[in-house]
């Protein structure tokens, strides 16, 4: 016993581990999730919808969303996003690999008869002869990366943008970082029962690198029949750290928000936008 609360309470390096495809693809968490991103009151797995709108209204004035404007959707969730601008008559590809998630987005697709190409695929993996006008990356799925995999993932953008094309995407900001705490937890079903639908055991340890600006929730769950362990790591930034490495990707940086909304840079906000123009 000792040994597994040992192991429990254990602090891994940066980015050791990477366990995201098992929240979205278990069976039960997956349907957690998709229920947090349709929840339109609320910020959890998606913003709320009033934010969601008025996100979209600003998105649509700044990249002159219309017929030819061809847009990548990466972490699309439920299409929440993908939906509204295929309204503007985007042609639009979503791209994420909770099935659950993709399910509900095409049938959505399909019966509005909206122009979306939904593809259930770690993001990380995706191809494509296409070319688009406009990248996103919303919720701050950047954030979730560790540096080679966001090196990887800006190279694919890179890659897949026309000339001129561009990137937007949100991140957690050095503030949000300064008010996270370390802190160990334990709880019986945990999370109103998020993680099982079965009687577990659920640890949460949250552990802060000051050096690298990271910060980790590491999730145990102890069951019947097994244990597993669930890490959620998020990076947080500066403006200069993410444009150096939009920079060293061939990016140029346009411009800075509070959000993905056009709220005005405040170096104070919990979150930050950027637009980034391929080279």
């Amino acid at each position: 016993m000792f040994e597994d609360l040992e192991k429990i309470n254990e602090r891994p390096e940066p980015f050791q581990f990477y366990t995201a495809s098992d929240l979205w693809s278990d069976e039960h968490t997956s349907k957690q999730m998709l229920s947090f991103h349709l929840n339109g009151a609320a910020d959890v797995s998606s913003r709320n919808t009033e934010f969601i709108n008025r996100s979209v209204e600003w998105i649509a004035s700044v990249f002159n969303i219309g017929r030819v404007t061809k847009i990548a959707d990466f972490g699309c969730g439920p299409g929440l996003y993908a939906m509204r601008l295929a309204k503007l008559l985007a042609n639009v590809t979503g791209i994420d690999f909770s099935g659950r998630s993709i399910e509900y987005a095409k049938n959505v697709a399909d019966r509005d008869q909206l122009n979306i190409r939904y593809v259930k695929q770690n993001y990380l993996e995706f191809e494509t002869e296409d070319r688009f006008d406009l990248v996103l990356m919303i919720m701050c799925d950047f954030c979730a990366l560790s540096p080679t995999q966001r090196k990887v993932i800006l190279s694919k953008f890179h890659g897949i943008l026309k000339p001129g094309g561009s990137v937007l995407l949100d991140v957690y900001s050095l503030s949000a970082f300064e008010q996270r705490e370390e802190i160990a937890t334990y709880e019986v079903n945990q999370l109103n029962g998020f993680w099982s639908p079965k009687k577990y055991y659920g640890f949460v340890n949250t552990f802060k690198y000051d050096e690298e600006k990271v910060v980790l929730d590491k999730y145990t769950i102890v069951e019947t029949e097994r244990t597993r362990t669930v890490y959620n790591w998020l990076q947080y930034f500066a403006p200069k750290n993410l444009e150096k490495e939009f920079i060293e990707a061939g990016f140029s940086i346009e411009d800075l928000y509070s959000d993905v909304a056009g709220t005005p840079y405040d170096r104070k906000s919990n979150e930050f936008a950027i637009i980034a123009t391929r080279v």
